[in-house]
């Protein structure tokens, strides 16, 4: 039977240990969201384009990255890029680069359900109006775009923090690794990974409220 003491967690503590990979898994979710949303909607362009030398490869690269277990593309990037570029390039800029290759391909499928949820008439009103394809794409139908996919790209959002726990397996220090340390450090492993299941589930919890609350509102408006 466990004997669990929470009693030698102190804010001394969680700052020493835990806020650093706080802070990490937050940057690592705020760059990877934004970097996700702006490859993604570029991936959803070409896939959307009509023109088959930027369509296939598009649908190559979503495919493949969205049929591989984020952990495999995590160890892969880790240990094959150093290796073709002859220099390790450290476990928290190889989370990055990974995470937003990766997400890329799963914002791209949320984007292009966008641009294919507005109405053609959008289109042809923007084309009656002299128009170009850019002017009509950036200013008529991704701003809509990206309203109604809002709650979407949110969710995933939340899904991409709760991610960020499996940069332990290239030893970058991320919230999971934060409350690891302080565990090993004080012998305590047990009461560490619980305070860590707790942290994250009021994290995501209160974050899916948040996405409720947007997703009412957008439906009103609508």
């Amino acid at each position: 039977m466990l004997n669990l003491d929470f009693s030698f967690y102190s804010w001394e503590l969680i700052r020493t240990y835990v806020l650093k990979g706080f802070y990490f898994s937050i940057f690592l979710t705020v760059v990877a969201t934004l970097g996700g949303v702006f490859f993604g909607t570029l991936l959803a362009l070409m896939r959307l384009s009509g023109r088959k030398w930027l369509d296939t490869p598009a649908a190559a690269y979503v495919n493949g990255m969205r049929s591989v277990p984020l952990v495999m593309v995590i160890l892969g990037f880790f240990l094959l890029v150093p290796f073709v570029i002859g220099r390790p390039i450290g476990a928290e800029t190889s989370a990055i680069i990974t995470f937003i290759c990766f997400e890329s391909a799963y914002f791209s499928e949320i984007m292009r359900a966008g641009i294919q949820s507005i109405p053609r008439g959008q289109v042809f009103a923007g084309q009656a109006m002299g128009m170009t394809y850019t002017q009509n794409m950036t200013l008529v139908i991704l701003p809509q775009a990206f309203r109604n996919m809002l709650p979407v790209l949110l969710t995933q959002t939340i899904i991409l923090f709760q991610d960020t726990s499996l940069v332990y397996a290239i030893g970058a220090y991320d919230l999971l690794k934060g409350f690891e340390t302080a565990g090993k450090n004080f012998g305590r492993p047990e009461e560490a990974y619980l305070l860590a299941a707790v942290v994250y589930f009021v994290i995501c919890f209160a974050l899916s409220y948040v996405v409720k609350r947007i997703h009412k509102k957008i439906a009103i408006i609508r």
